[in-house]
């Protein structure tokens, strides 16, 4: 947790305050130490920006959960018009 709060510039407390609403589950070593992915540490990133710019803990993290939905949405949208997309009609045989 220390070197994650040091990577982010941002106090253990502030890493502990996520986890405790719930924006952030870390893994844990066996030693019972948090272990953050390279995700969740873009999620603690974004939630500092957000209350530097004056929003509430609650809300930045419902902010981010709501971006993190709205991208997922669209990631599958845009797999989906991939997948799905209508084959152009085949011209027939030119008679002539």
């Amino acid at each position: 947790m220390g070197h994650a709060a040091e990577i982010l510039g941002v106090t253990q407390a502030f890493l502990r305050s996520l986890d405790a609403a719930e924006l952030l589950t870390p893994g844990r070593s066996e030693g019972g130490h948090r272990r953050y992915s390279r995700y969740q540490l873009r999620l603690a990133a974004r939630a500092r920006e957000l209350i530097d710019q004056g929003t509430a803990l609650d809300s930045a993290c419902r902010i981010i959960i709501l971006e993190d939905q709205l991208a997922e949405a669209r990631r599958i949208n845009t797999e989906l018009q991939h997948t799905h997309r209508p084959k152009p009609d085949r011209p027939g045989p030119v008679s002539g």
